[in-house]
């Protein structure tokens, strides 16, 4: 399925982001919801085709650049953050 990888980089990104970069403790929630979503999107695809792909394709972008923990930058901040780090 095509819409299953932007999915689970959407909590790759966010685990990643939340744990490792900014020291917070694991969120399991994220994992299960991650694991739900693929598989909503995945006969979600077979249903809708294309559109769920390109749906998937959005929320990813929209995951990079958008605050889901208003303490926790988005992971497009954090990478500037450490962009600029000397």
């Amino acid at each position: 399925m095509r819409s299953t990888g932007p999915i689970l980089a959407i909590g790759a990104i966010t685990v990643t982001n939340q744990s490792i970069i900014h020291s917070k403790p694991l969120n399991w929630k994220v994992i299960v919801a991650t694991g739900i979503a693929a598989g909503m999107f995945s006969l979600a695809e077979k249903a809708t085709g294309q559109f769920a792909v390109g749906l998937s394709w959005l929320a990813l972008v929209s995951v990079l650049f958008a605050r889901l923990d208003p303490s926790i930058p988005a992971p497009a901040e954090s990478f500037a953050q450490w962009w600029k780090a000397p």
